[in-house]
C-alpha cells in the first residue's frame, strides 16, 4: 500500500463503505489505495483481476459496460459492505481514430456504455440507499478533454460531456436527500491506459500527432494527485459542495 500524503492513516473515513470502479490501475487504483488508507472499507471492480489490485480491498469481477455488470457489482457491494456510502464512478477509457467521420456506431455505442452508461446504471443501484439513510457521496470521473472535444475522441469527449450533464442533474435530484454528486475531471495523467492512448493517437497516420507542452506546472499529472481530489470531495471537509465539477489538470486547459 503506498503512502497516502497528509491524509494517510487519519482516519476521517472510518466506517464508510465504499464503491470504485476500474479500481485495478492507474486513477482508480490511486483511489481505492486513499480510501483505504482513510480507514474506509473498499469494494473495487474491473473486467479482470490484476496483480496491481491494492491490498485490503475487496474485488468483484463485472463489466460496468453492461445492466448485468452493474448488477453484479451492486450485488456484491451489499454481501460484502452491507451497504454504499461512498460511490466513485472511475471506469472509462478511449481509443483515438484517424477523423470524426471514421468512428463506427458500434465505437460510439461502447463509449457511451464505458463512460457514461456504466456510471447511470450504478448510480440508480447503489444511491436508493443513500437516499433511504439521507446520506452519501457520488464521484464521476470525467475528463478535462471535454474542453477541446479533439476530433480523435470526439466519441470519448461526447461521452463525458454527458456524464458531466447528467452529475449535474443528478446533485440536484439527491441534495434533499443528503447526498453529494460532484465530478473530478483530470487532466493528462501519466497512468498505463493513458500512455497506450496518447502512443495509439501519435501513431496515426493521418492523425495530429501529439502535442507534448508540458501543463503550466511544468509536468503531468499523477495518479495521486486526482486521488487527492476525489477524497476531498468524498470527504466532510466537502460537505457543502455539490453539482459541481474539479478539473485537476496543472492548469493546462482554460476554464470550461
Amino acid at each position: 500500500m503506498t503512502t497516502a500524503g497528509n491524509d494517510a492513516g487519519t482516519g476521517e473515513l472510518a466506517g464508510k463503505r465504499a464503491v470504485v470502479t476500474g479500481g485495478s490501475r492507474g486513477i482508480g487504483a490511486a483511489v481505492v489505495r486513499r480510501l483505504l488508507d482513510a480507514g474506509a472499507e473498499v469494494l473495487t471492480t474491473a473486467r479482470s483481476k490484476t496483480s496491481t489490485v491494492p491490498e485490503g480491498a475487496a474485488f468483484v469481477e463485472a463489466d460496468v459496460r453492461t445492466r448485468a455488470g452493474a448488477e453484479t457489482i451492486a450485488e456484491a457491494a451489499q454481501a460484502a459492505l452491507g451497504g454504499v456510502d461512498i460511490l466513485v464512478d472511475n471506469a472509462g477509457g478511449a481509443r483515438p481514430f484517424p477523423h470524426a467521420w471514421v468512428i463506427p456506431d458500434e465505437e460510439w455505442q461502447d463509449q457511451l456504455d464505458l463512460n457514461y452508461l456504466a456510471a447511470v446504471r450504478l448510480d440508480s443501484l447503489l444511491t436508493p440507499g443513500m437516499r433511504e439513510r439521507r446520506s452519501g457521496v457520488v464521484v464521476h470521473v470525467s475528463s478535462a478533454a471535454v474542453l477541446t472535444s479533439a476530433p480523435p475522441f470526439l466519441h470519448y469527449t461526447a461521452a463525458k460531456a454527458a456524464l458531466e450533464n447528467y452529475s449535474r442533474g443528478l446533485a440536484l435530484e439527491l441534495a434533499p436527500f443528503g447526498v453529494r454528486v460532484n465530478t473530478v475531471s483530470p487532466g493528462r495523467t501519466a497512468t498505463p491506459g493513458g500512455e497506450a492512448t496518447r502512443e495509439e493517437w501519435a501513431s496515426l497516420s493521418e492523425g495530429p500527432g501529439q502535442d507534448i507542452t508540458a501543463p503550466p506546472l511544468g509536468r503531468e499529472g499523477r495518479p495521486d494527485d486526482i486521488a487527492d481530489a476525489v477524497l476531498f470531495l468524498v470527504s466532510d471537509r466537502a460537505s457543502w459542495l455539490t453539482g459541481r465539477n474539479l478539473t485537476v489538470d496543472g492548469g493546462e486547459f482554460p476554464a470550461g
